[in-house]
């Protein structure tokens, strides 16, 4: 892993910062994302100091802003000549309807537009990278079908019926986007964690059963869709 650039979002907390630590520690050069700088740096130097690998970067984005996704990308671009692994981890689950500032339910923009943006947006740089990947991660809570009345602006909202809906979008997406890019040398997949114990559900769901080590990585094997 030593020659390979990863790029993982929503890795302050949870799945994301987990990743990023045994990435790491198997000397990849990774590359952190987060709302709060402060944050992020702590994080950063965290695993710095656990793994003593010293190829670590952050770029710093409220992924609820289409501009602020544009502005992180075209960052990334100008810093970075590859891309080897895309992780779009970072996810919410509202208690209550909130609207980003272009108009969209919080939940659908930040779990599946900023996904759908972000991706293309370096999708340049993870061609040019061949053989690559992309992985999404999804849920096996999402729904069966999509309510497109109450997708952008929920009429009646209800914060597990949103998180839901967001889920089989990215596990849509995947699909179509791997179908695309199979002749191309980039891989993606879409996958299903696992119940975990993270911020997320403890705050959004009521709480879940701690995971062990053995546990995580067992689960963290569920695919919801893969092309490769």
């Amino acid at each position: 892993m030593n020659d390979k650039t990863i790029l993982i979002t929503g890795s302050t907390d949870g799945i994301g910062k987990q990743a990023a630590l045994e990435l790491a520690e198997l000397g990849a050069r990774v590359i952190l994302h987060g709302r709060n700088k402060s944050k992020v740096r702590q994080v950063l130097q965290e695993i710095e100091q656990k793994t003593a690998n010293n190829q670590l970067d952050f770029f710093i984005a409220d992924l609820s802003s289409l501009q602020q996704i544009r502005t992180m990308s075209a960052e990334i671009q100008r810093k970075y000549c590859r891309l080897d692994v895309l992780i779009s981890n970072a996810g919410v689950a509202m208690n209550k309807l909130e609207i980003s500032d272009d108009g969209y339910e919080m939940t659908f923009a930040v779990n599946h537009l900023t996904v759908f943006a972000f991706t293309f947006l370096l999708l340049d740089l993870l061609t040019r990278s061949a053989p690559s990947r992309i992985i999404i991660v999804s849920s096996m809570a999402h729904s069966s079908f999509l309510n497109f009345e109450n997708l952008v602006k929920p009429r009646h909202f209800d914060g597990w019926e949103v998180y839901c809906q967001s889920k089989p979008c990215n596990i849509l997406f995947t699909y179509e986007l791997a179908e695309k890019l199979q002749n191309m040398g980039v891989t993606v997949n879409c996958l299903h964690p696992g119940v975990i114990d993270t911020k997320l559900l403890r705050v959004n769901f009521g709480g879940g059963s701690p995971v062990t080590e053995g546990s995580r990585q067992k689960s963290a094997g569920h695919c919801c869709g893969q092309r490769t």
